[in-house]
């Protein structure tokens, strides 16, 4: 997560429509990446900008126990995600309106009692979940400059305007049309101030450049470059198709790591970054964590990277009784910058005592928590040696791990 701007920016997420198109299922709570639509929604704008206020809205409701239950709903879908619990002390879950102009505004007028100060707010559709950084941080810097910004996209067809009637009436220039898409970013105040003008009328307005444009005087709206990609969800094959896409557009590549120590007394025994009690830990030039150092072999043959010795040498002081987790994240950001992303790890640890099962979920949240994934794509399990061998004897711990990394074509 980037801090580019000093000012204080809310983002806002709008999940308060019905799915109507969606055979009962609420397209925001669909399954995707490991979380939810709306989890990895609010995901990559966490992950791309330091927010003071997130605003989320659910469906409102007749009775204060339905109203409840959709609140419910709507917080088990985002905080899905591990990434997004970190911050919930930021986000407010508000019910929505009748219209979207109506959640808009609730949403707004939350922001202007909780967070005064605010600069800058994102407003977003929760069924939009494939948005980039990139068209984040674009539109971000689009506002800060204009102080209002949109996505949008020059349309491939030739456009024209017809009557009700159905006979063209204009012909218009493609290159001066665009298909905005979101977030769509203003001025807190000044937006706030229109939305309540706006409210205040009888007209009902598709989205907030229409009302911008309506009651902000001299009002500029800066389009930035938009992405095919970043498309609305409308019908549960739209995510299925997207996914289908992705899958066939992506290299894959399996990545196999090794590790194995001693046990000694007078060494903690760390495993996945966690310490597991034990009369005898690991010894090793590092803290000796045996699975995350497999793991990080295995990331690293997969990305064609190198391995963990050639990236931290045993023979370098530097890294006496370093933090494996730290190693790890070194790792894993250089892994990441070349384009790779997780699929899923497996790992396997031998060791004779003490039992993992009762620390194996713990151990799975701290290495997803490490590689900021879901913990539902990390698995650890654990063999004893039966009383053979070193590992049967207690003498050493051994880890398998294997990894699936994918990359965009």
């Amino acid at each position: 997560m980037t801090s580019k701007s000093s000012k204080d920016l809310a983002l806002i997420i709008l999940a308060a429509g019905s799915s109507s198109r969606m055979c009962g299922l609420k397209k925001e709570y669909l399954t995707y990446k490991g979380g939810t639509v709306l989890s990895a929604t609010a995901k990559t704008f966490l992950k791309a900008l330091s927010f003071s206020t997130i605003v989320i809205t659910y469906p409102k409701a007749d009775t204060i126990q339905k109203v409840e239950a959709n609140k419910s709903e709507c917080k088990q879908a985002l905080f899905t995600d591990s990434f997004v619990q970190n911050f919930k002390d930021k986000i407010i879950f508000i019910p929505g309106g009748n219209t979207r102009q109506e959640s808009v505004l609730n949403a707004l007028e939350k922001i202007n009692k909780t967070t005064p100060s605010t600069e800058l707010v994102f407003i977003h559709d929760g069924a939009r979940p494939f948005v980039s950084e990139e068209i984040i941080n674009l539109t971000h810097d689009a506002a800060l400059e204009f102080g209002a910004s949109v996505p949008g996209l020059t349309p491939v067809d030739t456009q024209k305007e017809i009557t009700d009637d159905g006979f063209i009436s204009r012909h218009l220039t493609r290159a001066n049309l665009t298909a905005v898409q979101t977030p769509q970013v203003f001025n807190f105040k000044q937006l706030l101030n229109a939305h309540r003008k706006a409210h205040e009328t009888s007209k009902e307005y598709t989205d907030d450049t229409e009302i911008w444009g309506e009651f902000i005087e001299q009002s500029k709206i800066k389009v930035v470059k938009g992405s095919v990609e970043n498309k609305k969800i409308t019908y549960k094959q739209d995510l299925d198709f997207s996914e289908k896409q992705k899958k066939a557009s992506n290299m894959i590549k399996i990545g196999l790591g090794y590790d194995k120590h001693r046990l000694i007394e007078d060494r903690k025994l760390m495993l996945g970054g966690i310490e597991i009690p034990s009369e005898k830990g690991e010894d090793g030039h590092s803290d000796g964590d045996v699975l995350l150092h497999a793991i990080s072999d295995a990331l690293l043959g997969a990305s064609g990277l190198g391995d963990i010795g050639s990236f931290f040498p045993p023979s370098d002081q530097k890294w006496k009784d370093a933090d494996s987790k730290e190693l790890l994240r070194i790792i894993w950001n250089k892994v990441t910058e070349n384009g790779w992303s997780l699929e899923n790890i497996d790992a396997v640890i031998a060791i004779e005592k003490p039992k993992f099962l009762p620390h194996r979920q713990n151990v799975i949240n701290s290495i997803a928590n490490i590689l900021d994934v879901n913990p539902n794509q990390i698995f650890v399990k654990a063999k004893t040696g039966e009383k053979i061998g070193d590992v049967g004897e207690g003498k050493v711990v051994e880890v398998w791990a294997t990894c699936l990394l994918s990359k965009t074509n």
